[in-house]
């Protein structure tokens, strides 16, 4: 039964106060069938009608759903049933009208969600505006309902994605700005009163989880040589700018902890937030340089890499691409305005300054994403670069004691060298790499760990800047000591020859293997091609790959690898051996 068929029970509901269940479930049957009819017009003028004001305020929320739903499906009476809705929400009791879309965005269907919500959010604005009482509690629903499901729309993945949207998380980014833009601006013109307090509460909370979903997720680099903004790099931009409107200060968010013991009181409970949102707020603020205009200078460089850490450590810590890079880009941004060898020693006994740096060499040794490996190496590098002597001298020990792999304990070497070379040019010493201090480090890192049974190719990079370190300290020999000198002849003399038994015997082994697979190549060459996988050659480990597993081109070319490598290194011994005698005559 349509509306235009009910006059004589319309006639009668204008004159009572209360509803019986079947007057609703008349009256929503009514309602509904216009609906499926697509006659949108009737039943938009009926709840136009002043005289029905009251019938609609009692029962209107009930068509909510299925006025929702026509609209989705846009069908053919879909403009009117919006026009209906924007009726209704500004009719119906507002308790009973909120509860109803917050159901619908919480059933949206999953593959419609953002469609569902972009329908929605404007309804709930208007129902949200109408409240004089409890509107902060109303807000607080609407924003978490709402986030909850944006949260499980995909993020894109890079800017081509996000210009595509094609799950439609950055309309929905977009439109919940403009959801929440009339309650910031309350906040803003009236910031003393309660109801200014608990409205600010629920815009941080909903700042807060835009911060860790979706932002941390996302790609927000803006590419180079554009003025185009893109729909999340605006969406970050517009959450830090609601935080400085609802006068939250970010170094409190950033910077304060809140006092052990005190979880409970209600001011300290304002001041946790999730570490994850204060992360993504570093990154924004430090990188991307949103917001950087209202952030106190008063912070000294190192004082804010002290307090980025425990975000760089949280960032690094995960296995999502886009969270590595945005702690790897924080940590350089951190370090960059730092004065080279100005960090103090009693930094690294803090605990993330012994996590950052395992994180960033596990990125280097195991992760599968090439520019992620090569930026960790320009970040690993740089913290080195900042520390101060004494620190460089503690760093170096605890890395190559921690490291266990060949690449990493180069790169140490390396810099030992280095340092030694700035020390002996700088006017400025502090005596870290000088005397006694540089002979008990080379103690400690020029030497084979594993003795003769050391696997030279695969501790090839390691071997190799042992050697050229000591042929640098060996040739430049100026301004060390009798003592000192005899020292570092004794570590050359004891390294080189350990490491003259492992070329003797690495060698023998590569030759005897090259030509046993050469041989056997001649007699049996297709019968060795099929089985190569069985020869005796499979338990040889040159670089975490066994050449078993390699065709016989690659096996022999391996081979002759490690022989002209072991021959590099045996010349390497030959000259520091030489420079030893020389010095001794």
């Amino acid at each position: 039964m349509a509306v235009n068929q009910l006059e004589d029970v319309i006639q009668k509901w204008r004159t009572i106060e209360e509803f019986k269940p079947e007057d609703h479930e008349l009256f929503l049957n009514a309602g509904h069938t216009c609906i499926a009819q697509g006659d949108g017009t009737l039943l938009l003028n009926f709840i136009k009608d002043e005289t029905n004001k009251h019938i609609v305020r009692s029962m209107g929320g009930g068509l909510v759903p299925a006025l929702v739903s026509e609209v989705l499906r846009n069908g053919r009476s879909a403009v009117h049933c919006q026009a209906i809705l924007s009726e209704l929400v500004q009719i119906c009791r507002v308790k009973e009208v909120l509860n109803t879309l917050l159901q619908q965005v919480d059933d949206a269907d999953p593959n419609a969600i953002a469609d569902s919500i972009i329908v929605l959010m404007p309804l709930i604005q208007s129902v949200l505006l109408r409240m004089s009482e409890l509107k902060a509690p109303g807000l607080s629903m609407a924003l978490d309902s709402l986030q909850k499901q944006i949260s499980k729309l995909p993020v894109p993945y890079s800017n081509k994605q996000e210009q595509e949207d094609v799950y439609g998380l950055c309309r929905c980014c977009t439109a919940v700005l403009t959801f929440v833009q009339p309650f910031v601006q309350e906040v803003k013109n009236q910031d003393t009163n309660s109801e200014a307090t608990s409205l600010r509460a629920a815009l941080l909370k909903f700042c807060m989880n835009s911060l860790r979903e979706p932002l941390l997720q996302a790609q927000l680099d803006r590419e180079e040589n554009t003025t185009e903004i893109l729909p999340l790099w605006n969406f970050a931009a517009e959450i830090m700018a609601i935080l400085v409107v609802i006068q939250e200060s970010l170094p409190k968010i950033l910077f304060y902890h809140p006092v052990r013991g005190k979880e409970d009181d209600i001011l300290e409970k304002q001041a946790c937030h999730p570490n994850e949102s204060k992360a993504c707020i570093a990154y924004l603020l430090f990188v991307q340089l949103i917001a950087i205009d209202v952030f106190p200078a008063v912070f000294s460089p190192v004082f804010v890499l002290q307090c980025n850490m425990e975000y760089i450590n949280l960032l690094l810590s995960r296995k999502d691409e886009s969270w590595i890079l945005k702690g790897l880009d924080l940590h350089f941004k951190s370090l960059e305005r730092i004065t080279a060898c100005s960090l103090p020693v009693e930094l690294l006994d803090l605990k993330p300054f012994h996590e950052v740096p395992q994180s960033l060499i596990k990125i280097m040794i195991e992760c599968p994403i090439q520019h992620l490996r090569g930026r960790s190496l320009v970040v690993f590098q740089l913290f080195i670069e900042k520390l101060n002597g004494e620190a460089k001298h503690k760093f170096f020990r605890r890395i190559i004691k921690t490291s266990h792999h060949a690449g990493v304990e180069s790169t140490i070497l390396k810099n030992i060298k280095n340092q030694v070379e700035q020390t002996r040019k700088s006017v400025y010493q502090d005596g870290w790499f000088e005397g006694t201090r540089l002979i008990s480090l080379l103690r400690d890192t020029i030497c084979l760990p594993q003795g003769h049974e050391t696997d030279l190719l695969h501790g090839m990079d390691r071997v190799m800047e042992s050697l050229n370190l000591l042929r640098y300290l060996l040739i430049q020999k100026r301004g060390i000591s009798t003592g000192e000198w005899t020292d570092l002849c004794h570590i050359a003399e004891t390294y080189t020859k350990l490491l003259r038994v492992c070329l003797s015997m690495s060698k023998s082994y590569y030759g005897t293997e090259l030509k046993r697979l050469r041989e056997n190549k001649k007699i049996k060459a297709k019968e060795f091609k099929e089985a190569s996988g069985n020869r005796s050659v499979q338990s040889l480990i040159v670089k975490t790959e066994t050449l078993g597993s390699m065709p016989p081109e690659a096996q022999d070319k391996v081979l002759q690898c490690a022989l002209v490598t072991c021959d590099l290194m045996e010349s390497l011994v030959v000259r520091i051996e030489e420079i030893i005698e020389e010095s001794q005559k």
